[in-house]
């Protein structure tokens, strides 16, 4: 009850320097795509926070690859790689399933990349898994849904990758 607590005056805080920040821009204006990104990154990392995850990075990036990883955190003893779709509306098909193959075999490669940035030893035994958390921003309501184990992780052994 009190680490929600607590969750809930950070998450409260952070909006209110997000908006004083956005107010006292200077710079060119973000496109509301891109903020609607942002805005579900933050509303998923809080949610996730409340179930228990602890998070080592947000929007983790390769040097070598394309993309970006939008969440990397612990649930538990398993390194979660969570994929966080964010909408302002409900449509037919759910956010999550706009994941699809070729956006699925980035971030495996992505994984696989922060994966080798892990000591030897810490990645021989280690559990991983991909989440996909869909956040929907409807006026002053945020729903999220999460998706557990939502697509296998290929290891750099099952794709010819040599140490």
């Amino acid at each position: 009850m009190l680490l929600n607590w607590r969750l809930d005056v950070q998450r409260w805080a952070l909006l209110r320097l997000q908006g004083v920040a956005a107010r006292r821009r200077r710079g060119p204006k973000v496109a509301r795509h891109l903020a609607v990104g942002e805005r579900g990154e933050f509303e998923a990392m809080f949610y996730l926070r409340r179930l228990g995850y602890q998070f080592v990075e947000r929007r983790w990036r390769s040097p070598e690859l394309r993309g970006d990883l939008d969440l990397i955190g612990w649930d538990g003893e398993t390194l979660c790689f969570v994929e966080v779709k964010a909408r302002t509306a409900r449509d037919l098909a759910p956010a999550e399933a706009s994941v699809d193959e070729q956006k699925k075999a980035m971030l495996r490669r992505m994984a696989r990349a922060y994966r080798r940035t892990l000591p030897r030893e810490d990645r021989k035994d280690l559990a991983l898994r991909f989440d996909v958390v869909s956040v929907y921003l409807l006026g002053q309501t945020v729903e999220c849904e999460l998706v557990r184990d939502a697509f296998a992780f290929v290891s750099d052994e099952e794709v010819g990758f040599q140490f």
